[in-house]
């Protein structure tokens, strides 16, 4: 029997974030029909955005993996505060990750390997989701990438 997502996260030696508070008028998880919408996650520190600017210009594309990382770990930290518990997820849906990209750069898929890898980690082929990887010019708080989440729960 494959561990739960909780002990696997032990396995790992990963712990969840603080779960993130809204910045505007919206909720960080949205609860619906048996699944959960978690809002797009960019990573901070302190007061501000971790590695502020577009990547390839500003942040090298392995340190925004980096951040898609931890971006989809603290989506994580959203659903567990939400459900209770994160085991109470049964399949990642869908991943979008949205990437602030510099003029003429096209890896954007390889940034969200960094979210995709770390749910396929924590919840086994249930984690490997349909994906959109996009380059956008801008993305809130000048953060170089931000991750949305769509699971199925039980």
């Amino acid at each position: 029997m494959a561990a739960s997502p909780t002990a696997r996260l032990r396995e790992l030696g990963l712990a969840l974030p603080a779960p993130p508070t809204p910045k505007g008028t919206y909720v960080p998880v949205a609860l619906h029909d048996g699944m959960a919408f978690v809002s797009g996650q960019i990573v901070t520190e302190g007061a501000g955005v971790a590695r502020p600017g577009l990547v390839d210009r500003d942040v090298p594309a392995e340190a925004a993996r980096e951040l898609a990382r931890a971006a989809a770990l603290q989506g994580l930290s959203a659903l567990a505060a939400a459900l209770g518990s994160l085991d109470r997820v049964t399949r990642i849906l869908r991943v979008g990750v949205f990437v602030a990209s510099s003029p003429g750069f096209v890896r954007q898929h390889e940034v969200a390997n960094g979210a995709t890898d770390l749910l396929v980690e924590v919840f086994g082929e249930a984690g490997r989701p349909a994906r959109a990887a996009v380059g956008v010019a801008a993305l809130p708080l000048h953060a170089p990438v931000e991750v949305e989440i769509v699971a199925e729960v039980a």
